[in-house]
């Protein structure tokens, strides 16, 4: 049996319906910023209960439209070391400085006491990453620490769509949530991304600036250096389209999951991170981590030639402060990430993913892990 890291799910009659709407936007020449992206839109705030939800052109412009409403140039913005390094391009790119932070082993995100280790004087606003679609337990304690002295909590949600803690989804503890709907997400329109939000001037100030800054759609008066960063008609009804599946996608994958987490429960040279009972989480991602000592790059190599099981990509695999194009923005030793990041693997999990598969992955992964102790 062979298992792919990742596969996306269109039904047949889902890319109908796209091509049938695609066809129609061709014709009417209304490409972008009409009806699909504000039907999209509607939706997307509707599914994670936020009041306004804006639609632009990808994951990195959400987050960065959202640092740019809250004027941080000039500024530091702690961002975890262990996330895609658009977190900290986007930090740049708004004129700030990122600060990198350490986090927790259980979590792979920020935790409040991570943050006042990294906070300065110049700090304004903090950036949270759901790693994996896993909404930190404590992230109301985070959201605490931030209001007490002043901070912008932001969160990059690009793996959280549809996750929830407690009754709040992704996206609703902190200013803003930014979504990713790249092609590996949960959700995806091929290329794109969503800001939600319940604060009405991030609203309106990311309706200016995906549209070049401009004071209204038809006209050429700029309030703002905008940039374009729309999401065109035909990136807005796929992702219509998809989101339409969200409940059936989270159903899926919580199924597999809990079929890999009594396996590795009862694996030795193994653990995993832990879902709250009562939570919601998309398992963008399933994060496994291997005993210490175990060679990564082996265990892959292993599963992929020896059981046709490819792993997803790691979150991450190097962390940010290592990694050359931030060398400017180095400070101290972030031990607990360097770990992670050096350890872990992520178990390929899909929307559409049989038992039998999910049973031959978690079946290779422990004889995979069998043998290399074996071969010592």
């Amino acid at each position: 049996m062979h298992v792919p890291a990742a596969r996306i799910v269109f039904s047949p009659e889902d890319r109908a319906e796209i091509a049938s709407a695609t066809t129609e936007i061709l014709s009417t020449g209304a490409m972008t910023l009409g009806a699909h992206t504000d039907e999209f839109e509607a939706a997307f705030a509707a599914a994670h209960r936020a009041p306004f939800a804006v639609a632009v052109s990808s994951g990195t412009a959400a987050l960065e439209i959202i640092l740019r409403s809250l004027d941080v140039q000039g500024a530091d913005v702690v961002v975890p070391t262990n996330t895609f390094a658009a977190t900290a391009f986007a930090v740049l790119r708004a004129g700030a400085t990122p600060v990198f932070a350490d986090v927790s082993p259980d979590t792979f995100a920020l935790t409040a006491r991570n943050v006042e280790a990294a906070v300065t004087p110049n700090t304004r606003a903090v950036v949270l990453v759901q790693i994996g679609g896993l909404i930190p337990p404590d992230i109301t304690e985070l959201a605490a620490f931030c209001a007490d002295r002043g901070l912008a909590l932001i969160e990059d949600a690009a793996h959280a769509h549809g996750c929830r803690h407690g009754e709040g989804y992704a996206g609703s503890f902190g200013v803003a949530g930014a979504f990713s709907f790249y092609p590996t997400k949960l959700i995806t329109s091929g290329e794109g991304g969503m800001i939600v939000t319940a604060d009405p001037a991030i609203h309106e100030a990311a309706l200016v600036y995906r549209d070049q800054g401009k004071a209204g759609f038809l006209g050429n008066t700029h309030i703002k250096q905008g940039y374009a960063w729309r999401l065109s008609e035909m990136h807005a009804v796929t992702g219509k389209v998809h989101l339409r599946h969200l409940d059936d996608f989270l159903a899926t994958r919580a199924a597999v999951a809990a079929r890999y987490d009594a396996a590795l429960d009862a694996l030795d040279g193994a653990s995993r991170l832990r879902v709250p009972a009562d939570d919601v989480c998309n398992y963008y991602k399933y994060i496994v981590l291997p005993r210490p000592g175990v060679d990564r790059a082996r265990l892959k190599k292993e599963l992929k030639e020896r059981y046709g099981v490819s792993l997803s990509g790691e979150v991450y695999e190097a962390p940010l402060h290592q990694q050359p194009v931030f060398s400017d923005y180095v400070g101290r030793s972030l031990p607990v990430a360097e770990d992670l990041c050096a350890r872990h693997v992520c178990l390929p999990i899909h929307s559409d993913m049989t038992d039998a598969e999910a049973d031959h992955v978690v079946t290779s992964f422990a004889a995979a892990l069998a043998s290399l102790d074996l071969d010592g």
